[in-house]
């Protein structure tokens, strides 16, 4: 074979032999050079990447970096991130090291830090108006800064805190706990108001769009639809129409007509929020569609994220088995499956469009097309799981929280656009 008879030469050359071998009486460099000009180095190199130093593809694409700017502030795994509504052009997250911070996106400058938690801060989100920021801690302490002075206006203390929301046209905040009891306070004033739960964790709450209702959901599978002047629970969904296990989300659509909540019984259940009846269940084939039938939890395949697609009627659910189910919503037909590499903790639909974002826990920010089920765009830079994430009013920037103790900011560039 020529190659090989090439090898045979270059290896058996005597000269190539003596170049190699160097002696102790230094060698004219240009005479050197001479004696390589008819080297046939073809086959040189040709060994395995990794023994040449060179990176494998999944070292290369772990090493990746799509984002714009790194947030590094934080010392411990960050928890939550929410923007700005009136600008988009803030930041506040929360992390593991009981600190939360506001900054900017442009420059990732802070603005000021939240200080005073003694628990790691899992609840960060700016009021209607993002003249306000709420930071509360898993230990239950809530604290409210007005943004413009960088003071803090306002703190209170519960029990454990689960999740924390304002209302969408008032200063005025809810937060969920885990003795089943929801909190609302009007800020910076403190009125309060309580509403008693079952007595197990208030798991997600959502104020409606009309400012008078909020839906929370439970532990036990129940679901509360709550009137906020009244105090009173307007419609409790439970037994057979409420879930089979804790509810782990829920969301509501843009006129507030529908509720779609998840669980870790591996379903997914649209309410009708004037008659409280469940008017939809969807589940993927497999075993939770199973489980949910024989009315028993599958924990191992909950569901974590939900949402209403605001363009077309589709909804996405998001499972912890890395399955991106969309969903018709007026047949409650499954009309793609988009899988994912790992388990999947959130989901956002773009206000203008029908793709729907997600991140996961390989750490990577992916687009996909509702319509078609197909992928749109993937980003990377996390080294460590995303816990949290969110998008920018235009649907142009993603910012995440991650598990590698960093916030990124991320350009959704798209073709279209």
């Amino acid at each position: 074979m020529d190659n090989e008879d090439s090898l045979i030469q270059l290896h058996g050359d005597e000269e190539i032999i003596e170049v190699i071998e160097l002696n102790e009486t230094e060698q004219n460099p240009d005479d050197l050079a001479e004696e390589l000009e008819d080297v046939d180095f073809g086959e040189a190199g040709s060994g395995d990447a990794d023994d040449e130093g060179w990176e494998t593809e999944d070292e290369m694409e772990s090493e990746r970096d799509d984002s714009e700017l790194t947030f590094s502030k934080h010392t411990g795994s960050v928890f939550c991130v929410s923007l700005d509504p009136v600008t988009n052009s803030l930041a506040v997250t929360g992390g593991e090291d009981d600190q939360a911070y506001v900054w900017r996106l442009s420059d990732g400058e802070v603005l000021f830090q939240c200080t005073g938690h003694k628990d790691s801060v899992t609840c960060a989100t700016f009021s209607h108006d993002s003249s306000l920021v709420a930071t509360g801690d898993m230990s239950g302490m809530i604290k409210v800064w007005k943004v413009e002075s960088q003071q803090e206006v306002w703190s209170f203390e519960v029990g454990d805190l689960e999740w924390l929301e304002w209302h969408p046209c008032a200063p005025v905040l809810l937060a969920g706990t885990a003795d089943g009891n929801v909190w609302m306070w009007k800020i910076p004033g403190g009125d309060c108001k309580t509403f008693q739960g079952p007595g197990c964790q208030a798991t997600c709450g959502k104020v409606l769009p009309d400012g008078k209702r909020a839906v929370v959901g439970y532990e036990d599978g129940m679901v509360r639809l709550w009137d906020l002047k009244q105090g009173s629970a307007s419609h409790v969904i439970k037994g057979q129409d409420g879930h089979k296990g804790a509810l782990t989300c829920l969301t509501v659509n843009r006129d507030g007509s529908l509720v779609l909540t998840g669980s870790v019984d591996g379903c997914a259940k649209l309410i009708n929020t004037a008659t409280g009846k469940v008017v939809g269940v969807f589940s993927v084939e497999g075993s939770q569609a199973k489980a949910a039938r024989d009315g028993e939890e599958d924990e191992s395949n909950s569901v974590e994220s939900v949402g209403f697609c605001h363009v077309l009627p589709l909804v996405a659910v998001a499972y912890l088995d890395g399955t991106l189910a969309v969903y018709d919503l007026s047949t409650q037909t499954l009309r793609h499956k988009c899988q994912h590499e790992a388990g999947i903790v959130h989901l956002h639909w773009e206000e203008s469009s029908s793709v729907v974002s997600t991140c996961c826990l390989d750490g990577v920010v992916r687009l996909w097309d509702g319509r078609s089920g197909s992928l749109v765009s993937e980003y990377r830079g996390h080294t460590g799981e995303i816990l949290d994430f969110t998008l920018n009013r235009e649907a142009s920037m993603a910012v995440t929280a991650s598990g590698d103790h960093h916030a990124k900011v991320f350009c959704l560039q798209r073709p279209d656009r």
